[in-house]
């Protein structure tokens, strides 16, 4: 089996792997309570010959499946959480199959069956050509918010991988070089003394008051830190009646940073805040520390291995029913065109892929490939690749799995994770990876250069964010 007939054979293979992820996307499931789509995934993978090893990490719906022996070891690392309130039906115009049930705004169903229809077909070539090599798919729970693969990483699950493999679904085709921010989720929570508002304010000891000092503080502060920097917060109690004093109250921060000293830095700030507002209201302040993820690191050589790999196999092709699809779920968004166009003017292509991607401008849904046009940039989001990409070397693909003007975590993106738009971006993403996977067997130098460059950016090696003591938390299926 050579590479041509590896993509032949997922080609050939997808309707088994669309089956599951279509099934994932019908039955949306929020962050370690994935027992439907983690189960169905494991099962699914044992049929292929994968050893199965469930709950990983402290997490009873995280599992890793495993085929072979030796090196190398590459690791595929999927995900298949769902996210509040965006369940949508498979159409192009906004309407919920349930209103505020969760959906696959993230298009996770895509991303999970994609890793893993890439790690079944790997084993494919390893087997028919008879070569060693031992290939993992990881089974990643709650990567919205969650932080699933960090506590795989304190775990050491990832230790002893050559290569991570990860992408993501999104609006273009083409290997990410810039890079995301890290996070902290903590919640402080304020104990006063409770007491009548007008009968006896004297009396109490309001804990809102020091919800509301240490957002001030912290707003204050936004000033004197850096650009990367985003500091948000949610009140998630403010007390019971206006005329009953709280004597509980807390808010929910996400601190980010791309520079993990820095993002630790700033928190002990953000705690100095908060320790500030209770000595001010005479109050108490608990920190309650939920979870983190490190910011990604790229890496250049593996991108440009996709990036070759796509350009390789060419352009996802789209029907005229495809593209009328997704026109109609950007008439919905009422889509500015050009939007695009001012993104292509800011990405770091050449004047030939620039022209290139001009000539794009005003179709619904591109299924082009691009060179990598994010180098240096530094995104406001979060997402626990970060950690997985902080211990192997690893980059993030990005494939058309909705149409071009469709923003991520909406309705319309789940509108295309059960639809052929969905589907062939995911089954591209499948065939890139195993493309390279299968190159970095044959050409172990590749290994070696992503290691060196790997090194070369974080000598120091990965700190895991989330301090020793800290558990995902634990649902039992109902």
């Amino acid at each position: 089996m050579n590479k041509t007939q590896m993509i032949t054979w997922l080609e050939d293979h997808k309707v088994d792997f669309t089956a599951v992820s279509d099934s994932i996307w019908d039955k949306p499931e929020m962050g370690y309570k994935e027992f439907f789509a983690s189960k169905l995934q494991a099962e699914f993978m044992e049929k292929q010959g994968f050893t199965i090893t469930r709950d990983v990490a402290g997490m009873n719906t995280a599992f890793v499946a495993e085929w072979g022996k030796g090196k190398p070891i590459f690791g595929f690392a999927g995900e298949f959480d769902a996210l509040p309130g965006l369940s949508q039906k498979n159409q192009p115009t906004p309407e919920p199959v349930e209103e505020g049930a969760p959906g696959h705004g993230c298009g996770h169903n895509l991303l999970g069956v994609g890793c893993m229809a890439a790690a079944v077909a790997v084993k494919e070539w390893l087997e028919t050509n008879k070569k060693s090599g031992t290939i993992r798919y990881y089974a990643c729970p709650a990567e919205e918010g969650g932080a699933g693969k960090t506590f795989m990483a304190r775990a050491g699950s990832f230790d002893d991988l050559d290569l991570a493999f990860n992408y993501h679904p999104m609006a273009l085709n083409a290997a990410g070089k810039g890079s995301c921010v890290g996070v902290n989720h903590i919640r402080f929570a304020f104990h006063g003394k409770t007491s009548h508002a007008g009968g006896s304010p004297w009396e109490g000891r309001s804990a809102l008051d020091a919800v509301e000092l240490m957002n001030v503080g912290v707003n204050y502060l936004r000033e004197h830190v850096t650009k990367d920097v985003r500091m948000h917060y949610v009140i998630t109690n403010g007390g019971k009646a206006p005329n009953i004093v709280p004597d509980e109250a807390e808010v929910w921060y996400y601190v980010r940073a791309h520079d993990p000293k820095n993002l630790s830095e700033v928190t002990d700030r953000v705690r100095d805040v908060a320790r500030g507002a209770a000595l001010m209201t005479s109050t108490e302040m608990e920190e309650i520390f939920e979870s983190a993820t490190s910011s990604t690191l790229p890496n250049f050589h593996l991108a440009d291995l996709h990036t070759q790999a796509m350009m390789a196999l060419g352009p996802i092709t789209y029907t005229q029913d495809e593209l009328d699809y997704a026109a109609k779920i950007n008439e919905a968004l009422d889509y500015d065109y050009e939007d695009l166009r001012k993104m292509i003017n800011r990405a770091k292509l050449s004047p030939e892929m620039k022209e290139k991607a001009y000539q794009l401008v005003g179709l619904p849904v591109i299924g082009e490939p691009f060179p990598s046009y994010d180098e240096g940039e530094i995104g406001g989001g979060s997402t626990d690749v970060g950690d997985l990409s902080r211990v192997v070397p690893c980059c993030e693909l990005r494939t058309t799995c909705w149409a071009i003007g469709v923003p991520g975590h909406s309705w319309a993106v789940t509108a295309t994770g059960k639809h052929s738009i969905g589907h062939k971006g995911m089954m591209y993403a499948a065939k890139v990876m195993a493309t390279v996977a299968v190159e970095c067997i044959e050409h172990p130098e590749h290994i070696e250069k992503a290691w060196e460059e790997f090194h070369q950016k974080q000598p120091e090696g990965y700190q895991c964010p989330i301090p020793e003591g800290i558990d995902p938390p634990r649902y039992e299926e109902k």
